[in-house]
């Protein structure tokens, strides 16, 4: 299996004022065509560190991959290195320079010296195009060893690597594709998905597939991987079924889905609308449905009632049932989603109270505790959730599990909590 190495370049990755998105990423890539990441290094922008990476990553991998440091300031050096490393000099890219006036016009923008000789690349190099800017990507041979330097800018690199480097990659290196596919799931953990599928596990393991629990808050990923032959494809595609079925409320989606996205497939099949009445999560679960495009055609609306009061107002939340049972109770949040389904008028309502935290809490209800409520057609559902302390998390915990708790009511397949 091919080695790469990924090579970063820049002070505000180190500094913590640009997250590295692209590591991940291109790690992600080379993976699915079978090449093994061995090592990432994220260096400051001087020569002699930028040199020192480079000598270590040809020591250690066959394919090298650069990002960052191929914009027009002074600050960008690293096509400079790049010359003096593979001790060879600037030439103006004619076809470069063409792309990068015609850049500049389209936008209506002077185009300054220090944009023209972007055009200016190492003659060694074999130049590879970008479509999105002005930073030409560069290839470099070194006996069997590749080295590709890109822009740091993700969707100028993601295009360059995407349309010019990974073809060459994959012909150069005759790469074996790996074939992933991967299980959504969401509200349990890695323990409980491992003690759940132990067998599964065992037997997927000795059919010579590989998979890894990759988790993230209130999502974790299962993701099943094997060479790209037919017949371990095959296997792969089975045993993700098998998973499936054996988390029926917790496997909500499989690759990229998103729960918003899955719930939005599951109203439009049934012709039907929803609505939500949100306390602690502030309308964040509305904002998720609304992200879809198309969503009007079954989001009608929601409803922030964040106060006593407005609950009683907007959603016709009782003042006895505030007084006695609270406002973070099995019987507000029911109220809540009943009364905001009239209010809205809407199939189904979506309706959440809970302690975000970090204060506000009791010894009864806890920070991050959170009651969620769902009202359909014909049935009311609801469940209280115990999150953490940690404000944003429960936020983000709670708009998930609301998601998939009116998912799973959608389906049908958790029983009915009440009738109206």
């Amino acid at each position: 299996m091919i080695e790469a190495e990924l090579i970063s370049i820049g002070d505000e990755l180190l500094i913590g004022q640009t997250v590295n998105t692209n590591a991940s990423w291109l790690g992600q890539q080379l993976a699915a065509v079978g090449i093994r990441v061995i090592h990432t290094a994220v260096t400051t922008d001087e020569p002699q560190a930028i040199v020192s990476a480079f000598d270590a990553a040809f020591e250690r991998a066959t394919l090298i991959i650069v990002t960052g440091g191929l914009g027009p300031t002074k600050d960008d050096i690293t096509k400079h290195v790049l010359c003096e490393y593979f001790e060879t000099e600037l030439v103006m890219n004619e076809p470069i320079l063409e792309h990068i006036t015609s850049f500049f016009t389209k936008r209506n923008r002077p185009m300054l010296e220090v944009n023209r000789q972007q055009a200016a690349l190492p003659e060694a190099c074999t130049v590879l195009f970008n479509r999105q800017g002005t930073a030409a990507g560069m290839w470099f041979e070194r006996g069997e060893k590749v080295l590709v330097s890109m822009p740091g800018v993700p969707y100028e690199m993601k295009s360059i690597f995407s349309e010019e480097a990974l073809p060459k990659i994959r012909e150069r290196f005759q790469t074996v594709g790996l074939y992933h596919r991967t299980l959504l799931t969401q509200g349990v953990g890695e323990s409980f998905l491992a003690d759940t599928l132990s067998d599964w596990e065992n037997r997927l393991r000795a059919d010579g597939l590989g998979l890894a629990y990759l988790p993230s808050p209130g999502v974790v990923k299962l993701r099943i991987t094997a060479y790209a032959g037919e017949s371990d494809a095959t296997k792969v595609d089975a045993y993700l079924t098998e998973a499936k079925k054996a988390l029926p409320i917790a496997a909500y989606g499989e690759e990229e889905e998103t729960l918003q996205e899955v719930v939005g497939n599951l109203l439009l099949e049934r012709g039907q609308t929803i609505g939500t009445v949100e306390s602690c999560t502030g309308g964040a679960i509305t904002a998720l449905l609304t992200s879809i495009s198309g969503s009007s055609d079954y989001v009608q609306g929601g409803l922030v009632t964040y106060s006593n009061q407005l609950k009683q107002e907007l959603a016709s939340v009782r003042l006895e049932t505030l007084e006695t049972f609270g406002a973070v109770s099995e019987e507000t949040v029911k109220e809540m989603a009943l009364g905001g389904r009239k209010k809205l008028g809407v199939d189904w309502c979506i309706s959440v109270s809970g302690v975000a935290g970090p204060v506000g809490g009791s010894e009864e209800k806890p920070v991050g505790t959170v009651w969620i409520g769902i009202a359909g057609p014909t049935a009311f559902w609801s469940k209280q959730f115990s999150f953490g302390d940690n404000r944003e998390r429960n936020v983000q915990m709670s708009v998930l599990a609301a998601l998939n708790f009116v998912r799973c009511a959608l389906l049908g397949i958790i029983p009915e909590k009440k009738n109206h």
